[in-house]
């Protein structure tokens, strides 16, 4: 393998539909938490339902990573719509479990479910695999320190690094439209594309948080919350690009109570962003990403057109 380059190899478009993420927040009335029982939340929902998914094509990409002397690669899933392009880019990322090694069980990760509607609007997507887990080289890099204390804000910039490594391998492909790229990503993997927000790269036009958020413990317990909030408050004061927060209302890892804090310490320092809280989903709403592609899709769908990211 050559250094400082990717290499990409495809897959079949008919590969088992394995990896899934965790999940997301918002309030609405009892009608609307039933949103699993009907086809849409409303009938002034009904323009936005994506279409059927889109046939995968799938490659993955060996991607370097560097961190001052020292270099890992990894796996880059790669789902393209038909066609030539280019297409808009989102970048889909993963949470972060708990032990090192459910981090290292699951292998490359995937996300196709999730990716689907994303196809479905004409993007293309990259889930990296970033170092730590799965198959992809390098140790975890991402972790807080203590739960005493925890360094949440230097966290979420190393999340981020792998994300900035996923979109520099596309650059200059002729299917990629760099010029416009999201930032999409659950637990661990939105509160990295917040991160990233906060030190904005060349064709970054969004972020879309899923259930963003670090330092986890066991439902309801979080380590040091009050510096997740100051590390949102820190990300918010750079942040300069449009954001999309969306958080379930069962949450058990970030609530609606932390949810909210985290966000108005994130708009306080002037960010443009906007918060949902997402109907309950199943018994812990962290699951919402993975379960509730129907609900959120109609949410997304509106956000990348008003900050012109659709083809």
């Amino acid at each position: 393998m050559e250094a400082g380059t990717a290499l990409e190899r495809t897959e079949s478009a008919a590969a088992q539909r394995h990896r899934t993420g965790t999940a997301l927040v918002q309030t609405e009335s009892d009608a609307a938490r039933r949103h699993w029982a009907i086809p849409w939340l409303a009938a002034g929902l009904l323009a936005l339902a994506i279409p059927a998914p889109a046939a995968l094509n799938e490659s993955v990409l060996r991607v370097p990573v560097a961190k001052g002397a020292e270099q890992a690669y990894i796996d880059v899933t790669v789902f393209r719509p038909e066609g030539r392009g280019p297409f808009p880019i989102v970048v889909l990322s993963h949470g972060s479990p708990r032990s090192e090694a459910e981090r290292r069980a699951e292998g490359r990760l995937r996300l196709v479910a999730q990716s689907e509607p994303f196809l479905a609007l004409g993007f293309a997507v990259l889930v990296p695999t970033r170092r730590g887990y799965g198959d992809s080289g390098g140790s975890w890099a991402e972790g807080f320190g203590s739960c005493a204390n925890p360094d949440y804000y230097g966290a979420g910039l190393e999340t981020a690094r792998d994300m900035r490594a996923a979109v520099a391998a596309v650059r200059g492909k002729p299917w990629a439209d760099t010029h416009r790229v999201v930032l999409a990503g659950q637990s661990a993997g939105g509160f990295g594309s917040v991160a990233a927000s906060a030190t904005p790269f060349d064709g970054l036009v969004g972020v879309i948080n899923f259930a963003g958020g670090r330092g986890s413990l066991a439902p309801g317990q979080v380590c040091g919350e009050a510096r997740l909030v100051e590390a949102m408050a820190r990300y918010g004061r750079t942040a300069h690009v449009p954001e999309l927060w969306i958080y379930s209302a069962n949450d058990r890892y970030f609530g609606p109570s932390l949810a909210r804090r985290m966000f108005a310490a994130f708009v306080a320092g002037g960010a443009a962003a906007e918060f949902v809280e997402a109907p309950p989903s199943g018994v812990d709403g962290h699951g919402y990403f993975a379960r509730a592609m129907d609900d959120w899709s109609a949410r997304v769908a509106p956000f990348l057109a008003r900050i012109g990211a659709r083809p």
